[in-house]
């Protein structure tokens, strides 16, 4: 099944944390925390609309002045989304930089702000022409949740909603509050090759509105497949009727990512909650189990622990990152280490771990 999201770690393991996903047959991406994001062209930075900030120390949050700067100038809307304290921070940066020629700009880049918090959800608005001063009163409303199952415990937030996918959050603790996120596919619409070829239908661009009706419901809009033979006479068809003919529909794609946070029993529940029957989870492991007592004191977990979390989330690949500077060329311990607890949990056939 051809994956809808491209997750990349921004850096290597002992890197500065961070996770780009692209959309495929898209110009379109989301992040989960911007610590040093130069290995991201400009190109990809453009394609970012959404960003997922986990908590804003200096590694998670530094590269947002590289982004604003990348994005000034053009028309975008920048949704972006922190813990408490989230939106004097962001303003803190943003009232960093002397804005007394904004109102020259062309073209508007206006920033969306969330701040979660376990009672609310808190929203402000910044644009470069005002220079960045927030431009309203904030927008308080409660938190939408989502939960684990039918028993009501452990919501989720629900952060951001579309058509074809949603993002959920929960709150952790790393001394100061810390979010997890999940990004889901609400289903993933295969394409049948063979069914193309029979009916003589050429993949282009309206596959891409194809889809895009399905997710939005649309089943009575009408479709024209661009055709193999040029010479036919374009023929319309429903989307129900396509979706019948061309499509199949599965399980969405899933993708966790946790980073910073301690090992005890509420925070680990709740990672399991997030991460349950993740794809893909990208689970932060800053040390190896020999330095337990020291990942407890710095409010972090050890590779051990992250495999844990793995195998009990059921997910079924996971990805570690955000390695101490402690250890050098010790990927294949941290993993070994992983890896024994994961399998001790894990029902099913796990996929190769590692990005």
């Amino acid at each position: 099944m051809p994956s809808s999201f491209q997750p990349g770690l921004i850096n290597d393991a002992s890197g500065d944390p961070g996770l780009f996903i692209a959309f495929a047959f898209n110009r379109r991406a989301i992040v989960f925390d911007l610590g040093d994001i130069a290995s991201l062209s400009p190109r990809d930075l453009l394609k970012i609309g959404h960003v997922f900030i986990s908590h804003t120390h200096m590694d998670h949050f530094a590269g947002f002045d590289r982004l604003l700067r990348i994005m000034l100038g053009r028309s975008k809307t920048l949704h972006v989304y922190g813990p408490l304290g989230f939106l004097k921070n962001l303003e803190g940066k943003l009232s960093g930089y002397a804005w007394n020629l904004a109102g020259n700009f062309t073209h508007e880049l206006v920033i969306h702000a969330t701040e979660i918090t376990e009672a609310a959800h808190i929203t402000q608005k910044y644009s470069c022409l005002d220079g960045f001063a927030p431009v309203r009163d904030a927008l308080i409303t409660p938190p939408l949740f989502q939960y684990r199952d039918a028993s009501k415990i452990l919501p989720l937030h629900v952060l951001s909603q579309e058509p074809s996918f949603h993002v959920t959050a929960c709150v952790l603790d790393h001394g100061i509050p810390c979010l997890g996120f999940s990004l889901k596919e609400n289903f993933h619409i295969n394409i049948r090759k063979d069914r193309l070829d029979a009916l003589g239908f050429v993949p282009g661009p309206w596959l891409q509105g194809f889809k895009q009706a399905v997710y939005d419901g649309r089943g009575a809009a009408r479709i024209a497949p661009l055709l193999e033979d040029t010479h036919q006479q374009k023929k319309e068809f429903t989307v129900q009727e396509l979706l019948g003919e061309i499509a199949v529909i599965r399980r969405g794609q899933k993708i966790s990512y946790i980073a910073d946070s301690a090992y005890k029993s509420e925070n680990t529940e709740k990672m399991i909650a997030l991460a349950k029957n993740a794809d893909h989870l990208f689970i932060e492991a800053a040390f190896l189990e020999k330095d337990r007592e020291h990942a407890k004191q710095k409010l972090h977990l050890t590779a051990r622990q992250a495999g844990e979390i793995a195998g009990r989330a059921n997910a079924r690949r996971f990805t570690l990152f955000h390695f101490s500077p402690r250890y050098q060329h010790a990927k294949k311990l941290f993993y070994a280490e992983a890896m024994e607890a994961y399998q001790q949990y894990f029902k099913g056939i796990p996929a190769s771990p590692g990005a």
